[in-house]
């Protein structure tokens, strides 16, 4: 019962990271609908921090509501001639005086709506990258050489003929720089057959080698299945890089990260991959408090890369997510029209029910995890 005991010992302290690193995500990711709203003379009735009932706020000189609501599970902008907090047009929207019209999202251009709805994803890219930013130019970027140092018996890489002091220079085509960059490909691809390039003795060569489908509890608890190859490399360093380096650098991480993350949902919706990895609130509530106990160098990161996640995951073609909403302008553009407001109802309630019903089934995930059935079990048998 260890999980379950981190969880309720130190839930106080969970609780506490988790809504700090959720608060500043969430607060980025609206800013950019509102900050882009605002640009393009939209106007904006509230900016909510959480939903349900609100805990404070204040009205600023334009009259946009700024609120801090009671359940810290996302956030939103509602802006002028919005029906609800998921932007549903609102039924006077075709009523509106000339005036009104100026100021209300629903008569922006395609171009200018588009725009908007793309800049909270855009907003948690930006973040990301700038966070990641500073901490390569300050901290340092992990680096370990591709040169192998050890090799475990038996193991993908013993098998495919791969030596101590080979260092890998290509995996299907792929350049290497650094092993995370073998770690990450490798990690995706269990149970393929993948072309391996290493210098050896000055001379390149070739190798194939099938990484094996190997089961890992991280610090955290969590269980993940990788593809490994059995190698490890010869020590960590950290490279620090100079503003200009440490920004390209972010970037190309950041575009990794997105790049592995949706290999990882494509490959659990073809039944490659088990869905026990996704993880919730809870899940990342945990996180949250263990990536803290090692201080801002672990915690920055660490929202680095929720923040891409949040940023990708909206842009999901979900009715209900920013996705959602440019799905149904690219469907404005091909038709010359909007859709209809029973479309957009319908496509909205079918995307209502399929992101909670993805949430119930993470939180399910975390409390199996958490160990909380198992829990929950003993008190009644």
């Amino acid at each position: 019962m260890e999980s379950m005991a981190a969880l309720t010992g130190g839930f106080g302290y969970f609780l506490f990271w988790f809504i700090i690193v959720l608060t500043v995500l969430v607060f980025v990711h609206e800013f950019g609908h509102y900050i882009v709203a605002r640009w393009n003379g939209v106007r904006v009735e509230v900016f909510s921090i959480g939903f349900g009932p609100e805990i404070f706020g204040w009205n600023d000189r334009t009259g946009t509501r700024w609120k801090l609501s009671a359940i810290p599970l996302g956030g939103y902008v509602k802006m002028f001639g919005d029906a609800d907090p998921a932007s549903m047009p609102s039924a006077d929207v075709a009523e509106m005086t000339a005036e009104e019209r100026a100021v209300a999202f629903h008569h922006k251009t395609l171009a200018q709506r588009a725009a908007v709805v793309s800049a909270g994803p855009i907003a948690n890219f930006i973040f990301a990258i700038l966070v990641l930013a500073g901490v390569f130019a300050t901290i340092g970027q992990p680096f370990t050489p591709p040169e192998v140092g050890t090799i475990q018996p038996e193991s993908a890489a013993e098998a495919g003929g791969v030596k101590p002091g080979d260092v890998i220079t290509g995996i299907d085509g792929q350049s290497i720089e650094r092993f995370e960059d073998v770690q990450r490909v490798v990690r995706l691809n269990p149970g393929r057959a993948m072309d391996l390039t290493v210098k050896r003795g000055g001379a390149e060569t070739k190798l194939s080698v099938t990484p094996k489908l190997t089961t890992v509890t991280d610090r955290f608890g969590n269980k993940h299945e990788y593809g490994l190859l059995g190698i490890e490399g010869q020590g960590v360093q950290y490279l620090r890089y100079n503003p200009i380096s440490a920004v390209g650098r972010a970037g190309g991480e950041t575009l990794n990260i997105v790049v592995g993350t949706l290999q990882a949902v494509w490959q659990m919706i073809i039944g490659a991959r088990s869905t026990d990895e996704l993880g919730g609130p809870l899940r990342i509530a945990q996180m949250s408090g263990e990536v803290a106990q090692y201080g801002l160098a672990a915690v920055l990161p660490f929202m680095a890369v929720l923040s891409i996640n949040l940023g990708l995951i909206n842009l999901f073609p979900i009715p209900v997510l920013d996705g959602g909403h440019l799905l149904f302008y690219a469907a404005e553009a091909v038709r010359g029209r909007p859709l209809g407001l029973r479309a957009q109802e319908y496509g909205f309630r079918f995307g209502l029910a399929l992101v909670l019903t993805l949430m119930v089934f993470a939180t399910w995930n975390d409390l199996v995890h958490l160990r909380v059935v198992e829990f929950l079990k003993g008190l009644v048998t």
